[in-house]
Parts: structure tokens; C-alpha cells; sequence
């Protein structure tokens, strides 16, 4: 098995929104042979590999003063074409409009990420700014 798994970080996602996927893969995989792999497997034309050896590191228990090392392993980065994309790496969008009880729209706009968490960002409608809301400060005395 030349893919082992995708990797799905922070870093990555920014690379995939560039058509770059990065992927965990065989340490003997050449990039010849990931290039074919990931274009028979995913439907896409590849443009460019990039791979390079990630050293495992050495981290220390938590009660007992002994160190380990993580393994090592390979990671290729994938270059696609300008107007194809790896499904696998892009989260939906979904956009809700909901009405206040003054009667002002607002838009919500729901996105889940890649395990299915949802996140949801709350925007202003164009029509009028929704009221602020204030906060009673409490003191000591």
C-alpha cells in the first residue's frame, strides 16, 4: 500500500484551498509511483511531487522521566491542476438566513470541517445593523 493516509492539518488545508494535497506514504514509494497512484485513485491529472522524510520526535512521558521517539515517516505533497480537486480535503458550506425578534434577517453561515463538527459564524445583514447587546458589570462592593 503506497498511501498510507491523508494528512489533515491546519497547514495542509491552507495547501489544499492552493490545489497542493499532502499525503502520508510508503517510505520506498517513489514519486513516480504516487503520482499514479493518486491520479488512478482520485480521478486528477498530476502536475507535481513533492516528498520529503519526517524525522519522528523524541518526547518525554508525563509521570516518568524516560523519552520516546514517534516514528518517522514519508510525506508527499500533490500538485493538481488548476480546475480539479481531491473531494476528500474540502469542507461544505451552508448559509441560513434567520429573522430577530425586531424582524432584522441574519445571515448564518454553517460549515462543517472534515470530522463533521459544525461551526457556525453569524453575520450583519446589509439591510441594518442589528442592535448591540450591553453587559451589566457586576462589582465587588
Amino acid at each position: 500500500m503506497i498511501i498510507k493516509r491523508p494528512i489533515i492539518t491546519e497547514k495542509s488545508m491552507r495547501l489544499a484551498q492552493n490545489h497542493f494535497y499532502t499525503f502520508e506514504v510508503d517510505k520506498n514509494a517513489s514519486k513516480d509511483q504516487i503520482a499514479k497512484l493518486v491520479a488512478e485513485k482520485f480521478n486528477v491529472k498530476v502536475l507535481k511531487v513533492r516528498t520529503m522524510n519526517v524525522k519522528g520526535e523524541v518526547k518525554s512521558q508525563r509521570r516518568v522521566r524516560k523519552f520516546y521517539q514517534t516514528t518517522s515517516f514519508k510525506k508527499a505533497i500533490v500538485q493538481v491542476a488548476k480546475n480539479q480537486k481531491i473531494a476528500l480535503f474540502e469542507t461544505p458550506k451552508e448559509e441560513v438566513t434567520v429573522t430577530t425578534a425586531e424582524g432584522e434577517p441574519i445571515k448564518l453561515r454553517e460549515k462543517k470541517d472534515f470530522l463533521g463538527r459544525t461551526k457556525v459564524k453569524v453575520e450583519k445583514s446589509a439591510t441594518g445593523a442589528a442592535p448591540t447587546t450591553q453587559r451589566k458589570v457586576i462589582t465587588g462592593k
